[in-house]
């Protein structure tokens, strides 16, 4: 999920966002199930063998922070799912290695639990919940962790708490958890989250958008919170940026893309990085649009499909950005040629007419293509024309209601 590039193994971000003392731990590792999501999806340019190398490095433990992963309950999800084979002297091992070490920690429960007060006694249930997290053990996690949340005093702690259970059900693709989880924390940040935890919130709301496909809430809240991400352990800052530039090209406006995401000097920063990305914004607001076609595909092959998140939505994105496209370009014209469409958007004369054919249709372009004349002619409604449409609409669901309630009543 975390990660929106096609890169194997999980690496560290090459730009950094601003440290925030005592931030939560990247538990669990959400690039792991980027990694699984590479090898159940082979791709040309990918290299299978590396991926399963540094997933199965991964398990065992994370190179970026100090503790040992031993993460045996998903290491068997994997060879169940026919992703690692021949794994049976390593899940053994680490299946002995989770058992001793949870003994150790139920121990300090009891103990806690026995001679201990409840401040002990919350830190023991959240050393639990935090390891089951870690090896993978979805079910105990959460529960766990619900457990902990019940033994906790401080309202920051139990939204670090209730997000880490988000995390736990992100990488696990327990959708129905995300969400109930995420208005759990809602509910909690309003009720006296600091500002740190409201912004971490909005990035987790947003990364969970954009995997149901609402690209217009998401960039709202990740480009509202790219000025002052903190949210490491979900996701890390370069893929972030990603996100916001991707979401932020599907949503906003030619003034507002170039205001919000082209001179943003979070977006600026990473774009020598990611140099399509600039290629791609930059080339929309331009109205180069033959460039843009260019770009948008290198996007959707190097951004949307290798991605966990996104790659159900690649077709969806590729198809609204190019009606994008069509639509700014057709809104400066009564009526332009299909040649000269063709020419500035890079393709055949025959594949555009296709495209557009297709589009108008279904209602997403207000023009008409006359072939006899080889042009495309554009039909804008005034704006009181616009008005009265939206009024008549409206009065009708208006009607339709009250007829359904005279029916109930009656």
């Amino acid at each position: 999920m975390s990660s929106t590039t096609a890169t194997p193994a999980p690496a560290a971000s090459t730009s950094t966002a601003p440290p925030v003392d005592d931030a939560p731990l990247p538990i669990p590792n959400l690039q792991l199930p980027q990694l699984a999501f590479n090898l159940s999806t082979p791709r040309p340019d990918s290299d299978d063998q590396h991926a399963r190398t540094a997933l199965l490095d991964g398990i065992e433990h994370d190179r970026k922070s100090p503790f040992l992963l031993h993460m045996a309950p998903y290491l068997e999800h994997l060879a169940h799912a026919g992703l690692v084979t021949d794994q049976h002297d390593l899940l053994s091992r680490l299946k002995q290695l989770n058992t001793d070490e949870l003994k150790r920690i139920n121990d300090k429960l009891d103990d806690a639990t026995s001679n201990l007060g409840e401040t002990e006694i919350s830190d023991a249930l959240r050393e639990k919940a935090t390891y089951l997290a870690r090896i993978g053990e979805k079910d105990a996690a959460v529960k766990a962790h619900d457990e902990a949340f019940a033994k906790t005093a401080g309202k920051g702690s139990k939204i670090d708490l209730v997000l880490s259970i988000v995390r736990i059900a992100l990488f696990h693709s327990d959708h129905d958890l995300v969400i109930s989880s995420l208005d759990r924390a809602q509910k909690l940040v309003d009720e006296g989250g600091d500002w740190d935890r409201r912004n971490r919130l909005k990035v987790y709301t947003g990364v969970h958008l954009l995997s149901i496909r609402n690209f217009n809430k998401a960039a709202d809240l990740l480009l509202d919170a790219l000025p002052t991400f903190t949210a490491t352990e979900l996701i890390p800052y370069d893929d972030f940026v990603t996100l916001c530039v991707l979401a932020g090209v599907f949503s906003l406006e030619r003034k507002e893309l170039r205001k919000k995401v082209i001179d943003a000097p979070e977006v600026i920063a990473v774009l020598p990085v990611v140099p399509s990305l600039k290629d791609f914004a930059e080339s929309l607001w331009k109205c180069d649009y033959a460039a843009f076609f260019r770009a948008l595909a290198t996007v959707e092959e190097h951004h949307l499909l290798p991605s966990r998140l996104l790659a159900v939505h690649a077709r969806y994105y590729a198809r609204e950005l190019r009606i994008k496209a069509y639509a700014q370009l057709l809104e400066s014209y009564r009526s332009v040629t299909l040649e000269s469409l063709a020419q500035a958007f890079g393709v055949s004369k025959e594949w555009l007419d296709a495209d557009l054919a297709r589009f108008i249709a279904a209602g997403r372009l207000p023009c008409t293509i006359d072939r006899v004349a080889s042009i495309v002619e554009t039909h804008r409604p005034d704006a009181k024309n616009a008005r009265y449409a939206a009024v008549i609409k409206q009065g009708d669901a208006v009607l339709t209601s009250v007829q359904r309630l005279s029916r109930v009543i009656g």
